[in-house]
């Protein structure tokens, strides 16, 4: 693919035109696959890519795994929060210090996989969002039952149209994901707040997997119970939300 992107972000340290932000707590067990996965597709992108390791707080080894990861792999880095803040401020410091015009987001569980950013890649010029929607998800009937759910109130709700918001997997174009307002669970809405800001979204399936290592961070409250919560937040802030376009400067 030729990929042509059309912004102020042309010319960016070392010519990458991709971040993969990848947040990570207490993953220490999914550490030797998640270096093995993001390393080799750091080889087959369609674009050349960086792997941005946002370690929230992590209270295993995490941390120490990252800093061996990151001497081994030049396409590597890392930032270290001083204590767990969230999955949402995770997603925002990666898209704060990535230096590219293109800012990707994937889970540290990797049920989905770094390769299917390729999928997503040919749609980033056009479109200020692109995101899985997962196929044949591998999850209990639990996990999507309340995905489900909850999927279906923040459409009713927010009118974005999207199928999957908790894909964890999406690309957005950086200078367009920098203005978005973020908020504590902000990573549930990111279509609905691309749109306020004028950009547009696309959907793509992706493929699905289940966890293999680690844990789960999410359970039935913070898939239902959270969410909620937060569509009042949205709602409140839809309807306060401010935005301009500059047309001349004097």
């Amino acid at each position: 693919m030729v990929f042509e992107f059309r912004s102020n972000y042309t010319e960016m340290k070392e010519n990458n035109i991709l971040t993969v932000v990848v947040p990570v707590y207490n993953e220490e067990s999914n550490m030797d696959r998640l270096e093995k996965e993001l390393s080799a597709f750091a080889g087959i992108s369609s674009v050349p890519t960086r792997i941005l390791f946002v370690n929230d707080g992590s209270t295993d080894t995490s941390q120490q795994q990252l800093e061996t990861m990151c001497e081994r792999n030049e396409a590597f880095s890392f930032i270290q929060f001083r204590e767990n803040c969230g999955l949402s401020a995770a997603i925002k410091a990666g898209i704060d210090q990535a230096e590219t015009p293109l800012v990707g987001y994937i889970d540290a569980d990797l049920q989905t996989s770094p390769e299917d950013f390729n999928k997503l890649l040919p749609f980033a010029n056009d479109f200020a969002l692109v995101t899985g929607i997962r196929v044949d998800r591998k999850d209990s009937f639990v996990k999507k039952l309340s995905s489900k759910l909850a999927n279906s109130i923040r459409r009713s709700i927010t009118h974005d149209g999207a199928t999957d918001t908790g894909c964890p997997l999406k690309i957005m174009q950086t200078p367009v994901a920098r203005k978005i307002p973020f908020f504590d669970g902000m990573h549930r809405f990111l279509p609905a707040l691309i749109q306020l800001e004028g950009g547009t979204v696309k959907e793509v399936p992706v493929r699905h997997f289940p966890r293999v290592a680690g844990e789960s961070k999410f359970h039935l409250w913070n898939r239902l119970g959270g969410p909620l919560k937060d569509l009042f937040a949205y709602s409140w802030m839809k309807n306060r939300y401010i935005r301009y376009d500059i047309k001349k400067r004097g």
